[in-house]
């Protein structure tokens, strides 16, 4: 898998390598849009999570702030992979607009992601 989360003093960093994983983990049907986080760690819902994002070939990571909303836990079935799904805030928008102009085209697909 490309794409790395790791936990820093309580700060998630991920790392999305490709266009695939970032379709794959992009919520775009979330209210201010969302990220699939693959943890293990154990969150609970309306946890305040912060986010370090560095998206493929970008040179500067992004800082978001979200609240956990979707928890796949270790055991899910059909395989899917265990984190946490965040709703980003609405001062994200710039985020949220650079992960849909490199997704364009690729939203309306119907693949499987991380969390449908």
């Amino acid at each position: 898998m490309s794409i790395v989360p790791r936990i820093s003093h309580g700060i998630l960093s991920l790392t999305i390598e490709t266009k695939e994983d970032l379709y794959k983990s992009f919520m775009p049907f979330v209210v201010n849009s969302g990220l699939f986080i693959p943890t293990s760690r154990p969150y609970r819902l309306g946890d305040e999570v912060f986010v370090l994002v560095t998206l493929m070939d970008e040179p500067d990571k992004i800082p978001v702030t979200g609240k956990v909303i979707w928890i796949t836990p270790k055991a899910a079935q059909g395989g899917r992979v265990p984190g946490i799904g965040i709703q980003l805030s609405g001062e994200d928008t710039a985020l949220v607009r650079k992960i849909e102009n490199i997704l364009a085209g690729a939203l309306n697909s119907n693949r499987r992601t991380y969390t449908l």
